[in-house]
């Protein structure tokens, strides 16, 4: 068993490598190297850490678009990350899902999806497969606060529910669906509530202490592999940047983005955890990083002639 002091440096350590990781993304795009959407988990490290931390190499993972923090906190290699941000082969999606569809296999990392609750019905779905051939396996589904606004959310809850699948749900409620407050779009603003009302275990955490959302996230793991059905956790979390590098962002005061950067995750743990050594993950991630621009950089694109490759099509029945 680790000690805390140790987790703590294995937490500060993942999360850093995702704060640095995402900032040379926005460099990169700024250089025009990175192309397309760009979706930024910076300041919601702790969600993605924390709850990686409970899960075991066989559990599933589906996330949203906002997916980097996860993936590499789930694992998968930078290189092949930031060799797919580029659009290269080598990526872990062959260079065609880009910043928003990544997906590894190996990891059981089955990708984030441009589609509001969209991996929700897809990780009802998995999970049943796994109850119904009786294997040892959670799914967890990260999503956001705007997909409770959808109706995949409601169908997914009950279904999950009715069934007693082996499901971890995960709401990273940043307060903001794209440009939309959260009082603009639900009524109930609680949104484990919602899940509790489907009789699915349910509760808020502090998404900003990794430590509590690791906490959390043990906790209802345990709960689910003794069988004890679906649970929800509802992270109260905050990004720090803009939707997306298009968004303009006068949805919201740079008062309010700075009065909750005072809460930033690695500062907080940092505080709690002075020992914890800065200097040493700063250089032994800035390597990472330096390596996974230089695969990246050193990729190749797929021939024009392969495009047509990896599409499925059905001719249609007249």
């Amino acid at each position: 068993m680790k000690t805390d002091i140790e987790k703590a440096n294995q937490f500060y350590r993942d999360m850093l490598l995702i704060r640095r990781f995402e900032e040379k993304c926005v460099e990169m795009y700024s250089r025009e190297k990175i192309r397309g959407f760009l979706h930024l988990y910076i300041g919601e490290e702790a969600v993605g850490v924390g709850v990686m931390h409970a899960l075991s190499p066989e559990d599933a993972v589906l996330a949203t678009y906002r997916e980097h923090g996860q993936a590499l906190a789930r694992g998968i290699d930078p290189k092949r990350i930031m060799a797919e941000m580029y659009g290269k082969m080598e990526g872990c999606s062959r260079g065609r899902g880009g910043s928003m569809h990544l997906f590894d296999g190996l990891a059981r990392f089955y990708g984030g999806s441009a589609i509001v609750a969209g991996a929700l019905p897809l990780a009802v779905g998995m999970a049943l497969a796994d109850k119904m051939m009786k294997r040892n396996r959670i799914t967890v589904c990260f999503f956001g606060d705007g997909a409770v606004a959808e109706g995949e959310f409601h169908e997914s809850m009950n279904l999950a529910a009715l069934w007693h699948l082996p499901i971890l749900f995960v709401c990273e409620n940043n307060r903001y669906a794209m440009g939309t407050a959260l009082e603009f779009s639900h009524s109930e603003t609680n949104l484990a509530k919602k899940a509790a009302s489907y009789c699915i275990e349910a509760y808020q955490v502090d998404g900003m202490d990794v430590e509590a959302v690791a906490k959390a996230a043990n906790t209802a793991v345990h709960e689910i592999r003794a069988g004890n059905g679906p649970v929800f956790i509802e992270c109260l979390t905050y990004r720090f940047r803009a939707h997306s590098m298009f968004d303009a962002e006068l949805y919201r005061s740079k008062s309010e983005v700075e009065e909750w950067k005072k809460r930033d995750p690695l500062l907080l743990l940092y505080q709690k955890y002075p020992n914890i050594d800065i200097d040493k993950y700063e250089n032994e991630i800035a390597l990472i990083i330096n390596e996974a621009i230089t695969f990246a950089e050193n990729g190749t694109l797929e021939p024009v002639e392969e495009l047509e490759k990896f599409v499925y099509t059905q001719e249609a029945i007249l």
